[in-house]
């Protein structure tokens, strides 16, 4: 794999890793900035294209699919935007930044870098109030008597 290939693949991988908590870590400064500026050179567009880009690859796994709809075309589509975005942002928002992390740190600061980003698009995702109200829906699936059970209240 080329070079240039690994390094999107690892940005693609760290914004899907983005929605999984990791450990917290202690960044270096040239990650810090790259965090920094990829954060603020995304738009809440892009923010809402890579959360649609999140939801389009947890789609495609087999215990998902049957709940999804997701045309190949609209695969191509939502994958070709998400190009878009990581171009963009690493060769003409962020070049300098990038390189200076990549150089430094490896492509862990680009893992890191953008799981910044991927957890300001799910946080931009999670405030919309229908989203808010959906994830609440399950509560009422929840039998209060033993959850009063176990923490001890009547």
């Amino acid at each position: 794999m080329k070079k240039s290939a690994s390094i999107l693949a690892i940005a693609a991988f760290a914004a899907f890793a983005a929605i999984i908590p990791a450990a917290p870590a202690i960044a270096s400064p040239a990650t810090d900035a790259l965090s920094g500026c990829l954060a603020d050179n995304t738009t809440g567009r892009d923010r809402k294209d890579l959360a649609r880009w999140i939801f389009l690859a947890m789609s495609a796994h087999p215990e998902i699919r049957n709940i999804s709809n997701v045309s190949q075309a609209q695969r191509d589509e939502i994958n070709r935007g998400m190009g878009n975005i990581i171009t963009k942002l690493l060769t003409e928002r962020c070049p300098s930044q990038a390189r200076i992390a990549m150089e430094r740190e490896g492509s862990g600061a680009l893992q890191t870098a953008f799981g910044v980003v991927g957890q300001l698009a799910m946080q931009e995702l999670m405030s919309n109030p229908e989203v808010t109200a959906s994830v609440g829906e399950y509560v009422k699936y929840i039998d209060q008597n033993k959850m009063n059970a176990v923490f001890n209240k009547k």
